[in-house]
């Protein structure tokens, strides 16, 4: 951790000093950041379904580290909250994604360069939606430790996450 933060402290400023030499960065390089930034959600996302699932085998004594029953209960909410606040973080950046797209669309009706290839963001949405599935798999599967307050509410979320993806 150390490493990378030094890391990230050297590359904050270099990052820093090409800003000053050239007042601004190449269109590639927010489209590679934003590529970076989807791919690290998407990942945090995968592990996060992957723990759930470590949580929920756990109290069978099939979990690795998992030492006692009592736990879970108590870490299966926490873990699915947090999961559905990435999931909805993750989304987001799939829609602004979507708008640039269409911004850019628009733009070439003036002329400008457009990139008519539409298979990175299908394969965004793909992604999103495929843990999207995983996830909400994972809640219901996890319905009698979520109780009959939270599961509707996660349900919900869930809808509202692919309702607005769809519809966008």
């Amino acid at each position: 951790l150390r490493l990378v933060a030094v890391l990230r402290a050297v590359l904050e400023g270099e990052k820093a000093a090409v800003l000053k030499r050239d007042h601004h960065l190449p269109l590639s390089f927010h489209r590679r950041q934003e590529e970076l930034k989807f791919g690290v959600g998407l990942q945090r996302l995968q592990h996060r379904v992957r723990e759930i699932q470590a949580l929920r085998d756990g109290p069978a004594g099939e979990g690795p580290g998992r030492d006692g029953a009592g736990a879970a209960p108590q870490e299966l909410p926490t873990l699915l909250l947090e999961a559905v606040k990435e999931l909805e973080a993750v989304k987001q950046q799939v829609l602004k994604r979507i708008q640039i797209w269409k911004r850019q669309q628009q733009l070439a009706g003036n002329g400008a360069v457009f990139e008519e290839n539409l298979a990175p963001l299908q394969k965004r949405c793909e992604d999103l939606v495929e843990v999207y599935f995983q996830l909400q798999q994972q809640a219901m599967a996890a319905s009698a430790e979520l109780g009959p307050e939270l599961l509707p509410r996660l349900l919900e979320r869930f809808s509202e996450v692919l309702s607005s993806l769809v519809k966008r």
